[in-house]
């Protein structure tokens, strides 16, 4: 078995190369494993790293050392491989991912928890080809996200500023709703402005906002909350208690719906999609469950449905 530590070396606002390096090298003088580091070079790059390895054959675990955005790579490489199994060790600024986890997310900063724990099966989301671990959106928050990483490259903003002066431009300038078809299992939803659509495998994204607090990544189910078009005033209320998974509070434009497959059109715009952080544009979105799609491993007893709050 190899155990194979995939580094993105701009993660987080440090280095944590070396760090990296030491663990790796405590797991191989420790317990003899076949350990190997690989550092990423570009957008992308983890994902043909570990698809090229998986496809060689022979078991092997990758641990994606960074943020969101490394473990949304390396899932797209490992995925659909049953010889290959994933781990997290989280070095980014971003781990909504971990959160899923409850308390054991502590535990994935040590490998040393994490190269014999037991492989279990996790659901992940297939939107136009691409795979995704926990939410895809597309509306306003998907629309803010995007433009973060464009007001970042700004010297006088940091991170949350960032993030301050995208939901600041998008809520007040770009309006609340699309214009857009949305249909689930070919069944089209009455009307046709929207402010979000996520789709939810795992619970939170946005650094720990949780749409939908009973979204399971091992049920095989796909829950998509649908909100429809309102006025910054309602929005502004929405926003709390949406970030906690209190949506039934606001049953006369939001719902929920367990679809395997969802599709979003749009005649006019773009559609902004975030995937685990991660944005990209088309005006036509397809976006369905990939069931048991990805092998995950963690510490001892640890599971992805920690934090999971079932419907009264």
């Amino acid at each position: 078995m190899k155990h194979i530590f995939i580094i993105n070396p701009a993660a987080g606002k440090t280095d944590n190369r070396q760090r990296v390096y030491q663990m790796a090298e405590a797991l191989r003088r420790n317990h003899g494993l076949d350990v190997e580091c690989m550092l990423t070079k570009s957008t992308g790059h983890a994902t043909a790293l570990t698809r090229g390895i998986a496809a060689q054959g022979g078991g092997v675990r990758f641990y994606a050392c960074g943020g969101d955005g490394t473990v949304n790579e390396v899932a797209n490489g490992v995925a659909g491989f049953d010889n290959a199994a994933m781990s997290v060790v989280p070095i980014g600024t971003g781990n909504d991912f971990l959160k899923n986890f409850g308390a054991d997310a502590a535990k994935f900063s040590d490998p040393e928890n994490l190269w014999n724990g037991e492989t279990q099966k996790l659901d992940l989301i297939d939107c136009n080809g691409r795979q995704c671990l926990t939410i895809a959106c597309s509306g306003i928050d998907a629309r803010i996200a995007q433009d973060v990483h464009k007001y970042s490259a700004t010297p006088l903003l940091d991170g949350k500023s960032s993030y301050i002066a995208s939901l600041i431009v998008n809520f007040l300038f770009k309006g609340i709703g699309s214009h857009w078809t949305v249909s689930l299992d070919g069944e089209e939803l009455p009307g046709h402005d929207f402010a979000v659509i996520a789709v939810c495998n795992g619970r939170y994204y946005g650094g720990g906002f949780m749409p939908v607090a009973e979204a399971s990544m091992t049920d095989g189910v796909l829950n998509t909350l649908v909100v429809k078009k309102v006025s910054r005033v309602q929005f502004a209320k929405f926003v709390g208690p949406y970030g906690k998974g209190e949506y039934d509070q606001f049953p006369q434009f939001a719902s929920c719906y367990a679809a395997p497959v969802v599709r979003i059109r749009s005649e006019h715009d773009d559609i902004v999609t975030c995937l685990d952080g991660e944005c990209s544009t088309s005006n036509d979105v397809t976006i369905r469950l990939s069931d048991k799609k990805l092998n995950f491993f963690g510490p001892q007893g640890c599971s992805p449905d920690a934090t999971l709050r079932k419907k009264a």
